[in-house]
């Protein structure tokens, strides 16, 4: 069931829905991290990304009919089939974060050409306990009638579930992917993964947070804006709802267009020449096809929505992935390297000053630069037009509003610092520095 938004009446995207522990079985044995409130300080984020892309590092997994071909893997012999289609498998090493993790998402980028179609599953395992394949994706790059595009929120074990684009587990110490190659039996399409990975946290439980102030940041970032387009979600209310009906859920899809704009790496008009003519910023509506979760019924899925933006830049040394950020100090040092960043926040009224929305249990924007004294310059998406889209945000405000995670009853809010990152290859990530979050 899609639970309404304060944000006046909408229905909100994926990312927007509370995490409820008490139907997953989670609402006991958390994390200590996670058991008390942290008001001013901030406990220790605990972030990981891993990923596979290069040749060497998919060579670490173990492949069934699937062969890896310049960094890519490709179906090539398929070794069982399931229904109406044919499969090979590519199954990850165990990762070890280094600490119980309480929620994996994700990434990975890919084509499916034809009849064909990638089923991602995730299984967890903490000490002898090992739980059970959970898909969380069935994707395609399009949307072709022989598959939907889809998540799921109803697996789950005695160890962890899926909640859509995230495996939600009560804390485990090591996780494994596995990727399905399908393609409609005896045909020739090729299905394959450029790169693939996930990123495993911990965060304290924090329902407010501020590591900064307005004057702080690096030099490197401090009064840098990127010239990051600006569109608006609201101009599409009521439209496509085959598509979740645009407007107030449209945050995501709109978000990606502006960063994709951005790196001048739009589609070309030929391939959403099925939106109407007359419709405004046509491409924000395709967009919202490419992302859209048939499970769930919103194009809010973040897994799906940096895979197709992955399928845009990710032709060499560029991609798009899932991750969390620590700080408006870390989010400064991808401004400083080119890089705008979708993030996920949520605030209740009088939380962010200047916001074109009173309150939200959870709204994507764009983090486009800084002020010289720090504050946050956005293309916040919920403006009425194009016109207003461009913002500046308090910095601790901002702050709070994206970094808070907590628990609300048995329901998880907030973001926790999520962040879309995308980039070409004339923007190459930030020096990781020590750093494990990307």
């Amino acid at each position: 069931m899609r639970h309404k938004s304060s944000y006046r009446g909408s229905v909100r995207p994926r990312h927007l829905l509370p995490l409820t522990l008490a139907t997953v079985g989670l609402t006991s044995g958390l994390p200590a991290s996670l058991a008390t409130t942290a008001e001013a300080a901030v406990p220790a984020r605990r972030i990981v990304v891993t990923q596979w892309d290069s040749d060497e590092q998919l060579a670490e997994g173990r492949a069934r009919g699937v062969r890896i071909v310049d960094g890519t893997l490709k179906l090539t012999d398929p070794v069982a089939t399931s229904g109406d289609y044919e499969l090979g498998t590519w199954q990850s090493p165990w990762v070890r974060p280094g600490y119980d993790f309480t929620e994996l998402v994700p990434s990975w980028e890919g084509s499916t050409p034809g009849a064909s179609f990638v089923e991602i599953e995730v299984r967890g395992r903490n000490g002898d306990r090992r739980s059970s394949w959970d898909t969380i994706a069935n994707w395609s790059l399009d949307d072709r009638e022989h598959t939907r595009r889809s998540s799921s929120d109803s697996q789950g074990d005695d160890l962890g579930r899926t909640a859509y684009d995230t495996w939600l587990t009560s804390g485990a110490g090591a996780w494994q992917l596995r990727v399905t190659l399908h393609r409609r039996t005896g045909g020739k399409a090729r299905p394959s993964i450029d790169a693939v990975g996930a990123m495993a946290s911990v965060l304290p439980n924090a329902s407010s947070v501020s590591t900064s102030r307005a004057g702080a940041g690096s030099t490197a970032a401090l009064g840098k804006v990127l010239s990051v387009p600006s569109y608006s979600q609201m101009v599409h209310r009521g439209t496509y709802p085959q598509y979740d009906g645009g407007g107030e859920a449209w945050c995501s899809p709109t978000s990606l267009t502006m960063v994709l704009d951005y790196y001048d790496a739009l589609p070309a008009p030929r391939r959403y020449r099925w939106v109407k003519r007359d419709y405004p910023d046509r491409v924000v509506a395709h967009h919202a096809r490419m992302t859209y979760d048939a499970a769930f019924g919103g194009t809010g899925n973040w897994s799906f929505n940096t895979a197709y933006a992955g399928s845009r830049v990710g032709s060499g040394d560029g991609g798009a992935f899932v991750t969390r950020l620590r700080s408006l100090t870390e989010a400064e040092r991808f401004i400083a390297a080119g890089i705008p960043l979708v993030a996920s926040i949520a605030f209740s009224s009088g939380q962010l000053s200047g916001a074109p929305i009173s309150s939200t249990n959870g709204h994507l924007l764009v983090i486009v630069g800084f002020q010289s004294d720090g504050d946050v310059v956005v293309n916040d998406p919920a403006a009425s037009s194009r016109s207003g889209v461009r913002r500046v945000y308090d910095r601790g405000q901002f702050e709070d509003a994206w970094l808070k995670r907590y628990a609300s009853g048995t329901s998880m809010r907030g973001s926790g610092g999520l962040v879309y990152v995308v980039h070409d290859d004339a923007h190459p990530l930030p020096q990781r520095d020590g750093n494990r979050n990307w």
